[in-house]
């Protein structure tokens, strides 16, 4: 079966709180699923991280433990009882231990879970693939591929007999599989459960051992015949000759197309997110303040010296940096942020867009317009690249950030669909091959001055674009060589904090302060006693 990217599963999108979405929101969708296979009871979990991936290194720091926690207990990403995950557990009675050893993981984000209540244990393994998208790849030994955009009927069964055929006929799926391992059940997927009187009579079946419901966790659903009408730009061209649609408009038809809802439907949909987007900037321009951060609330600061003229000339790029600033605050302080496309690149996106709009008084019409344009260019990143840093490094994030954005301010500026793709263009080749390198383990620098470098970025190309720049190289071929580039950087150098600025002695300095709780806050950040 052949899916798709969608703007607001894999692009902007989920709404969330925690530093990042591949550890936060990510693992609290592999947490559901797996309070679901466990029937909503999970007594004790042992979770296992490769020494070779990212999680090995990253899981307490970057949220990972408090996403996955936080799902076994049945929150959602935006709850704001996650920083308390500890608390939660204990609660619950929920008992878990985490070990590193190697389990044989392919991919950085990789986890292995075993989960137990008084009637069962199940084991499942599951990856982070970037943005806060998933994919579980076996439930108690069986290889399966589920992304979580399903309603999964799970059949248990000690033989599957002729139940595949009485399920078909029973209701329209969109797939009915065997899956053998240490169990062997019948995954069934669609867009609603089997219904009540249809798993009632399976259940009184002598062969049939357990039913499980796993909700789908991404918003927007897929289904067997699944079609777009462009997944590059070469073939959004195609398709757009004759039609002379805008960016957004086009961005409007593929996802209409990809979510079978209406237009007025994504464009609705995107104005919430906007809206959302919106609300936390207007909170970070307040000051915010949580416990482990590195960083305080420098946007402040910077919003006092450009009210003082104190500042370098630039109404535009200031307003920006304001809010790019004040978006990452939020993240950083566990405030409800919309990873854009990720939580660590969330403030280049809609610090530059928003930014953008505020100054030139523009209409929240012409700011959700630029934002859906913005989607449809990580739609083709998605589909071709990865949003993982710890796949592709910061490259991957605020690179992509960056020419999302940039694409948007020619939108924005009414610029024509070609200086859009060109300024897109130019944004991802000069983010090629930037490195992921957290300081202890925080989603805070150089992520933060990374963010506005990218949205700076972004201002920068939409000019040049506008102004009828050359970008020399279609942005398929940038997405493709982005791909290349990304398998390239060395492990160390993609989000595992065993490379560049991450190792400096000042890093490691600031990340045994942050771990004895000993170190002195200023107004302006963390400093080592």
């Amino acid at each position: 079966m052949t899916t798709y990217p969608s703007i607001f599963n894999d692009v902007i999108g989920p709404v969330m709180r925690g530093p990042s979405s591949s550890h936060c929101a990510a693992s609290l969708r592999i947490g559901r699923i797996c309070r679901d296979l466990m029937d909503g009871e999970i007594t004790s979990a042992a979770v296992e991280y490769d020494p070779n991936g990212s999680l090995a290194t990253t899981h307490k720091g970057q949220g990972s433990d408090m996403g996955l926690f936080g799902g076994f207990l049945g929150w959602e990403a935006d709850d704001e009882r996650l920083p308390g995950y500890l608390q939660g557990l204990a609660e619950a009675g929920l008992t878990t231990t985490i070990d590193i050893r190697p389990i044989g993981a392919t991919h950085p984000n990789t986890y292995q879970l075993t989960l137990h209540n008084a009637r069962e244990t199940r084991t499942l393994t599951a990856i982070s693939t970037g943005g806060g998208m998933i994919e579980v790849l076996q439930i108690d030994g069986a290889a399966v591929s589920m992304a979580g955009d399903f309603y999964e009927t799970l059949v248990y069964v000690r033989s599957p007999g002729d139940l595949p055929d009485l399920i078909a006929r029973a209701m329209p799926c969109d797939g009915i599989d065997v899956r053998q391992g240490t169990s062997t059940f019948i995954e069934v997927r669609a867009s609603r459960f089997l219904p009540d009187d249809v798993c009632a009579a399976l259940a009184a079946r002598d062969d049939v051992l357990a039913i499980r419901k796993i909700h789908p966790v991404l918003p927007v659903l897929s289904r067997h015949d699944l079609a777009v009408p462009f997944i590059t730009c070469a073939e959004m061209l195609e398709y757009n000759a004759g039609r002379n649609l805008r960016l957004w408009e086009l961005a409007v038809a593929y996802e209409s197309a990809r979510g079978a809802i209406s237009g007025d439907a994504v464009v609705e949909r995107m104005r919430t997110i906007v809206r959302i987007m919106q609300r936390a900037i207007a909170l970070g321009l307040q000051g915010t303040t949580y416990a482990d951060r590195i960083l305080g609330p420098q946007s402040l600061g910077f919003q006092q010296q450009m009210q003082k003229g104190a500042l370098l000339a630039g109404d535009l790029l200031n307003q920006v940096v304001l809010q790019t600033s004040a978006m990452m605050e939020v993240k950083s302080s566990m405030g409800v942020i919309v990873a854009a496309p990720t939580a660590g690149s969330c403030g280049a996106l809609p610090g530059a867009v928003l930014g953008a709009g505020t100054t030139l008084g523009l209409s929240e019409d012409e700011m959700v317009q630029a934002m859906l344009a913005a989607g449809l260019i990580g739609v083709f990143i998605a589909a071709h690249a990865t949003f993982a840093a710890e796949v592709g490094g910061c490259m991957a994030e605020c690179g992509s950030g960056s020419g999302m954005a940039a694409a948007a301010l020619v939108e924005l500026k009414q610029g024509t669909l070609e200086q859009s793709l060109t300024a897109a263009s130019l944004a991802l080749q000069s983010s090629l091959g930037l490195i992921c390198d957290m300081i202890a383990d925080r989603v805070e620098a150089p992520c933060l001055n990374r963010n506005v470098m990218a949205a700076s970025t972004a201002i920068s190309c939409a000019n040049m674009a506008l102004s009828g720049y050359d970008g020399l190289i279609p942005l398929d071929e940038v997405i493709e060589t982005m791909k290349r580039v990304g398998d390239a950087i060395p492990n160390t150098l993609r989000c595992t904090g065993l490379g560049g600025l991450a190792i400096t002695p000042s890093a490691k300095r600031i990340e045994a302060a942050l771990a004895r709780g000993d170190g002195e806050r200023t107004h302006s950040g963390f400093k080592v006693c």
